[in-house]
């Protein structure tokens, strides 16, 4: 069944007391066991809400299992939590930054060896990995916020030569246009409070496993220790969110590819990231692995920080805001968001592109940069 199905019906959802076809809000904290044992328990372990967004996602992703969490990070942390003092994590060097903060602060304080390779270069990947024994490496496609694609196929068979697992973050992508554990990884990760949700009305994550197996069990360990489950109205949220994935990702699919089109002919542009463009370094790649179009995030570098704060400062449809894949279009200069440590361009703008008509969106840009001089 194609994912533009699954999500407008959430699976042929139907209440079983009330034949509703809008899933309810069951906010119990316990639940009566029926004679053999088999009910729901706690409401720390799960909830129905919950479990509906994880059998839609595992669906999706054509995985063996699914985890919902009450955040993108609380899904890393438990992820991390698997590991032991002395573990080698690689993680790619474009890597988000948060994720990246959250990676390494794990890391000094459990003792556990990082090391940041770019994973877009296989022969360093395959460097990193000979180094020394390695368990998990953590890849992002598209990484946030250049953009870069990185060979799931080929990245999922060096790891596993070498006795590691590959996690891919697939926030930006989700599972509409690409789908890792078909290419072999090994776990997706999703900040669903972005696209998936795609509302800016919710935290929430989710994995998906390719398999379920001792180190799953170790996750779901995590997120119930953790009290880290995703809460029964967040999940109905996240739900009715998702039900409008396939179309919102279709329309910003298409709208950025026409921005990212229009900004490489602006002169005061130096350059633009964006997997549909040809010129991007992985563009043959990512036609490989996407289907259905590249996601809504693109990226665009000024001269300077001056002048990219300069843009930020003009616009007028675009929000001057953080965050992704909410209804409205936003803008944002990395480095000030990032803040010391950054190793982003210092003239990059960031665009998250939402359900707005493209001509205003691409008008905006031209007072912007006209504006800017």
């Amino acid at each position: 069944m194609h994912a533009a199905t699954i999500l407008a019906q959430l699976d042929h959802v139907a209440d079983p007391v009330t034949g509703a076809l809008v899933p309810a809000i069951q906010p119990g904290v316990t639940h009566r066991r029926s004679g053999d044992g088999g009910a729901t328990g706690y409401a720390r372990s799960g909830n129905s809400g919950a479990a509906l967004v994880e059998t839609i996602l595992r669906k999706l992703e054509d995985g063996s299992a699914a985890a919902a969490f009450g955040a993108g990070a609380a899904a890393a942390q438990a992820v991390l939590a698997t590991l032991r003092p002395g573990d080698r994590v690689l993680i790619d060097t474009g890597l988000y930054y948060e994720f990246g903060r959250i990676v390494a602060a794990f890391a000094a304080r459990f003792g556990l060896e990082l090391q940041r390779v770019d994973l877009c270069d296989l022969d360093r990947a395959a460097q990193g990995l000979a180094a020394a024994p390695t368990r998990l490496v953590w890849a992002e496609c598209p990484s946030n916020p250049l953009w870069r694609v990185p060979d799931i196929a080929a990245l999922s068979q060096l790891a596993h030569r070498h006795g590691a697992r590959l996690l891919v973050d697939a926030t930006a992508a989700t599972p509409v246009l690409c789908r890792p554990l078909r290419m072999g990884a090994d776990l997706v990760l999703h900040s669903a409070t972005k696209y998936l949700n795609g509302h800016g009305d919710l935290v929430a994550g989710v994995l998906v496993a390719a398999r379920r197996d001792p180190l799953w069990d170790e996750i779901i360990l995590a997120r119930e220790t953790h009290g880290s489950i995703l809460p029964p109205f967040e999940a109905w949220l996240l739900l009715r969110g998702m039900r409008s994935l396939a179309l919102r990702m279709e329309h910003v699919s298409r709208t950025a590819m026409a921005l990212a089109s229009w900004l490489t002919l602006q002169p005061a542009i130096r350059a633009v990231h964006y997997p549909g463009l040809p010129r991007h370094p992985q563009h043959q790649l990512a036609q490989r692995q996407f289907e259905g179009g590249f996601g809504g995030m693109l990226s665009f570098e000024m001269e300077d920080a001056a002048a990219a704060a300069a843009i930020c400062a003009r616009a007028e449809v675009f929000r001057h805001s953080t965050s992704l894949g909410s209804p409205e279009s936003l803008i944002e200069h990395r480095l000030s968001t990032e803040g010391a440590g950054s190793e982003c361009p210092p003239g990059l703008l960031r665009l998250s592109i939402g359900l707005e008509h493209h001509e205003d969106l691409r008008e905006d840009l031209r007072q912007m940069l006209a504006a800017a001089g």
